[in-house]
């Protein structure tokens, strides 16, 4: 009989731990000015704030930034879960307009405030605590779990893909790897009402792409038909975003189809509607343009353009460097064949600066799926689970090749407001969203199916 989670006491003081956590500025993008000093502190807080989870879980450094902890299960035989977050996070200045200093974690009104609240010092502190509370309790999971803590996620470093590699050597093929990204959101679309929690079951590729071309140098009282900076500039404007076509995820369909059972009748028919018309979806979702549009294909930006020294000069070079999301279903190789159809341009150069593949999508009729939704019921009782595709990048990408079954979900509550302050200013996280975090990770740990044969009948 699975023990309830409700028999677990948690310990005292988890906003006052985490606000320690948050006190310790590990930005990744300042490393080089700052040194590893602070992410080494960052390492010895654990220590201290998690005494039996360093005491009866193995732990080792994977790279540089890359911690790994290893809770050994009941059944040795069952595949490993791999719990994920990251502790460095993106600068942050008072001088932008913060409320309270970013790093000084201050606890104020049922709330903690500070750079990584939610991204994802808070994600990583729920983790532990459920694991250091269920240590105290005696409880031992059901087959093992990994907890995969990167320091360089926001720099898009090699902590996570060195871990998923070292496992993928050792011969492990997780059951379930759990990293952040959707969250409990209220009204998630128009006319929807209550809480859902997304729970991404995708995540779009990322490649960056620097188009270069030369031309000819000289003073721009008389330039030539076709200089470096003209030539970049039209290949820009080729590749808009109808340089890729359109196409429905199976997880908006059935993401559609949820939130169509919380819409009023109107709205719940087209919900329906749209939710078994992939191909309307992807029109109707396209025309919508913004986030609509990016759920459904290859998304591009000019980010960044370099040429030119003097306003009266014309320069022999010229780039611009293209961000691309790459939807589900389609890949690096043919998303750069489709860019250089587009521009048509011998002399416009297409260097790759940086790839990684969309993942595929992982299965939401399944047991890891299951178990997800269960400890959604016990933390948010009132939050619908339901799939989505992630937009933006997550370590958990790197893991999506060596298991089936990858996810990303922050059980913590994030209100719009909540969300633009991730990279922004007033970054925070309420207390009791916390609580329900532990609560969730808890939940999941202790309903862990131990053997094959249970897999299928996970709650």
């Amino acid at each position: 009989m699975t023990p309830d989670p409700s028999s677990v006491t948690p310990r005292p003081g988890f906003a006052e731990r985490l606000s320690r956590m948050i006190r310790i500025p590990t930005v990744s993008a300042e490393i080089d000015e700052r040194g590893a000093a602070p992410f080494e502190q960052f390492v010895s807080l654990l220590e201290e704030l998690y005494p039996l989870v360093h005491e009866r879980l193995d732990r080792e450094s994977v790279t540089d930034l890359g911690l790994l902890y290893h809770w050994r299960g009941s059944d040795a035989t069952a595949d490993p879960v791999v719990l994920m977050a990251h502790f460095d996070v993106v600068p942050a200045d008072r001088s932008d307009g913060w409320r309270h200093d970013p790093f000084a974690g201050v606890v104020a009104d049922g709330w903690v405030h500070g750079r990584g609240a939610l991204d994802d010092k808070g994600p990583l502190a729920v983790v532990l605590e459920a694991v250091e509370n269920l240590l105290a309790a005696g409880f031992a999971p059901a087959r093992d779990v990994y907890l995969s803590f990167g320091g360089n996620e926001e720099t898009f470093g090699a902590a996570a893909l060195g871990t998923a590699r070292t496992l993928h050597e050792r011969g492990i093929r997780p059951w379930l790897v759990l990293d952040e990204g959707g969250a409990v959101v209220d009204a998630p679309l128009p006319l929807v009402r209550g809480e859902a929690a997304m729970i991404g079951v995708g995540e779009k590729g990322v490649l960056s792409l620097r188009l270069s071309a030369r031309g000819e140098g000289g003073h721009a009282s008389a330039p030539p038909t076709r200089t470096a900076v003209r030539r970049i500039a039209r290949a820009v404007d080729r590749v808009s975003p109808a340089t890729f076509r359109a196409r429905t995820p199976a997880a908006i369909s059935r993401m559609l189809g949820l939130f169509a059972t919380r819409a009023s009748p109107p709205v719940a028919a087209l919900y329906r509607l749209l939710a078994a018309s992939p191909r309307l979806t992807a029109r109707v979702f396209t025309l919508l343009g913004g986030e609509p549009a990016a759920l459904v294909r290859t998304t591009v930006a000019a980010t960044m353009q370099t040429g030119g020294s003097a306003a009266n000069v014309l320069p022999s070079t010229a780039t611009a460097t293209l961000n691309l999301r790459i939807a589900l279903g389609e890949s690096v190789a043919t998303t750069i064949r489709r860019v250089r159809r587009r521009i048509r341009d011998r002399r416009v150069h297409i260097h790759v600066l940086d790839a990684s593949e969309p993942s595929a999508e992982s299965s939401v009729d399944g047991a890891p799926f299951a178990l997800i939704a269960a400890g959604v019921a016990a933390s948010y009782p009132e939050a619908l689970p339901v799939p989505y595709v992630m937009m933006a990048a997550t370590d958990s990408r790197h893991f999506h090749r060596y298991s089936p079954a990858v996810y990303r979900f922050a059980p913590l509550r994030m209100s719009s407001a909540q969300r633009a302050s991730i990279h922004g200013v007033d970054e925070r996280v309420e207390v009791a969203s916390l609580e329900r975090g532990e609560l969730f990770h808890r939940t999941l740990l202790l309903n862990l199916p131990g053997t094959t044969n249970d897999e299928d009948t996970a709650p």
